[in-house]
């Protein structure tokens, strides 16, 4: 994409690229300069650590971390960056819980270490609040977004107006 990144976009491994391909394609729909990395917490900390205390210097706005199991990353970058953290749960097919393991560890962060966090599997959702918290500055994405949600409220009444009429 095109300009500074706004946002950056972290994964643990490759594997989790599939969640979070939605928030990709809705910050490039939105025309939202991003980024996309593989960092580790437990594989490579330095280099996850070293991402998250720059990424304000970079000119990021936001971070979206996905992250399954023990679903550490999301709350390192938190710890180790000023900008907002949304953590987007992954359903790790390896897992026996679905998911929920990652939901409340991202979500159980301690007292000053915020982590906004969607719904498992939540990359869609992640990617909207990553460019409304770009909004916040620019007047052009702010209109984009506004219409997106009038095009919502659209399809349901759409939608209603056919069952109603079927």
């Amino acid at each position: 994409m095109n300009g500074t990144p706004l946002v950056g976009i972290a994964m643990g491994s490759s594997s989790d690229l599939p969640t979070l391909q939605p928030a990709i394609d809705v910050l490039t729909e939105f025309g939202v300069p991003h980024e996309v990395r593989v960092l580790s917490a437990h594989r490579t900390p330095d280099r996850m650590s070293e991402y998250a205390r720059t990424a304000h210097e970079r000119g990021l706005k936001v971070i979206v971390a996905g992250a399954g199991g023990a679903a550490h990353l999301p709350g390192m970058i938190a710890a180790s960056t000023p900008l907002p953290v949304i953590g987007v749960p992954v359903d790790t097919s390896s897992g026996t819980i679905g998911g929920i393991d990652a939901l409340l560890s991202i979500a159980q962060m301690p007292r000053g270490v915020p982590v906004a966090t969607v719904a498992i599997g939540g990359g869609q959702n992640a990617g909207i609040l990553a460019a409304q918290i770009c909004a916040a500055g620019d007047p052009q994405l702010l209109e984009k977004l506004i219409n997106y949600k009038e095009s919502l409220k659209e399809k349901v009444l759409q939608q209603d107006e056919d069952v109603r009429n079927s």
